[in-house]
């Protein structure tokens, strides 16, 4: 019986290899909660509801030439035999397919952590001697893989733009060697909004492969839907929710994505940056109520944005009328959830942003002074000193990063009077100038 042992108690066929539902997921105006109803549901090994988790590191083979088959490349995950867990894992292929049906992409994979997805991405798309054109306004360690470790360790160079310049980028891409475009779908931490659908025509008709960073906007934008090959995640922001688990995944193209796990030549394959299968249930269950928990954190910051602007704070968010890329936001994300759940107050000076950071957390109890986003409380950092230190003070002017940026992820635990109400009660304090 040539069939691996797993394969008589699996629910169901892929469609194609790590593919979600295909038929709607390219559709412009199809709400991602609405694609991941649509996704294939694992069953638990004694008909549990929940999916059982396949913790195991190898695979065994009812026949011995199945081995040499599934080598070769006869036999693979779209028909549920499997060899290695660095390679395809039943677990994180299941939540794998969860992302592909979030983004609307045909396959996705995940990883161990964001960085990982990202750097992954840029060693199977450039080869030595590449160049990849991106955004002077990015999370400052995609600045350093991109401006330090690539050009050192794999001669591969990168010419940073202003993505809003549309002529810039065009003359930046070089026909021939340019092989990624790469930008931020809302940068970290300026909040500035990408034209997606101009940004992939452009690069699209350079030959260009257009990749895209969507940490900021689960839910809220969907990048391949607007034209994106390629949707890059840090799983461990809103998608976990929980700051307890660092994750990535790659979102795009069968080819893609199998081409990242090719035994011989896949950038997650051999280099080996694996999700463990714990993990991946653990995610799996959280991704069904990303959209509820998107729909509050987004209403928070809305709310927030509009009653610090009335106070005469200087906030920075896309979902202001003042904000340059308002109107381009709101003809590109799914209504339904809003304008990300990120607001930032721009203090002017380090000084000014620890002052009122620290009234913040440690007089009003209003969020924690930690990185990173997505989490139920309110996390708050001055970014020029903290996830965008890689950059140089010219670099970060470049990206609109002032000295005293605080970004602030809004978070939903209490309720929104008495989370505004500390709000309000650490300004007051800030105004008076009293030291804690």
């Amino acid at each position: 019986m040539a069939e691996s042992a797993a394969n008589r108690k699996r629910s169901g066929t892929n469609d194609v290899v790590l593919g979600g539902e295909r038929k709607k997921n390219t559709l412009r105006d199809v709400d991602p909660a609405a694609a991941l109803a649509l996704t294939r549901h694992e069953f638990g090994e004694h008909g549990g509801v929940n999916m059982s988790i396949e913790a195991s590191a190898t695979f065994t083979v009812m026949e011995p030439d199945t081995l040499r088959r599934l080598f070769a490349g006869e036999l693979g995950p779209d028909r549920d035999f499997f060899i290695y867990s660095r390679h395809f894992n039943p677990t994180v292929l299941n939540l794998s397919r969860q992302m592909a049906a979030l983004e609307g992409t045909e396959a996705a994979y995940c990883t161990a952590s964001g960085m990982s997805a990202i750097s992954s991405v840029f060693f199977q798309l450039c080869n030595s001697g590449g160049h990849v054109v991106a955004s002077t306004t990015l999370y400052g360690g995609t600045h350093a893989l991109l401006s330090h470790f690539l050009p050192r360790t794999c001669n591969i160079s990168t010419t940073f733009v202003d993505i809003a310049d549309l002529e810039a980028v065009e003359s930046a891409i070089v026909e021939g060697k340019t092989k990624v475009l790469y930008f931020e779908s809302v940068s970290n931490p300026s909040l500035k909004v990408a034209n997606i659908p101009e940004l992939c025509r452009l690069g699209h008709a350079k030959g260009v492969t257009v990749v895209v960073d969507n940490t900021f906007a689960p839910m809220v934008l969907s990048p391949a839907r607007l034209g994106a090959d390629v949707v890059v995640h840090s799983i461990s922001k809103f998608i976990s929710g929980g700051a307890d688990i660092i994750a990535g995944a790659v979102c795009g193209p069968a080819r893609l994505v199998n081409s990242l796990m090719d035994l011989q030549q896949g950038a997650l394959m051999l280099l080996g940056p694996t999700m463990n299968a714990k993990v991946a249930f653990e995610l799996s269950e959280r991704i069904p109520h990303l959209g509820l928990r998107m729909k509050e954190h987004c209403q928070r910051a809305l709310v927030f944005a509009r009653r610090l602007k009335k106070l005469g704070v200087k906030v920075i968010y896309p979902g202001l009328e003042d904000h340059p890329e308002h109107d381009l936001f709101k003809s590109l994300f799914n209504k339904e959830y809003g304008y990300g759940g990120l607001l930032c107050v721009d203090m002017e000076t380090v000084e000014r942003a620890n002052l009122l950071m620290g009234h913040l957390q440690n007089y009003s109890q209003f969020g924690f002074m930690a990185v990173s986003l997505g989490y139920y409380e309110t996390l708050m950092s001055c970014s020029g000193s903290s996830t965008s230190s890689e950059m140089s003070e010219e670099e970060q002017k470049l990206a609109g990063i002032s000295p005293g940026l605080v970004r602030m992820s809004i978070g939903y635990i209490g309720t929104l009077e008495q989370k505004w109400t500390q709000m309000e009660k650490a300004l007051a304090r800030f105004h008076q100038n009293q030291p804690l």
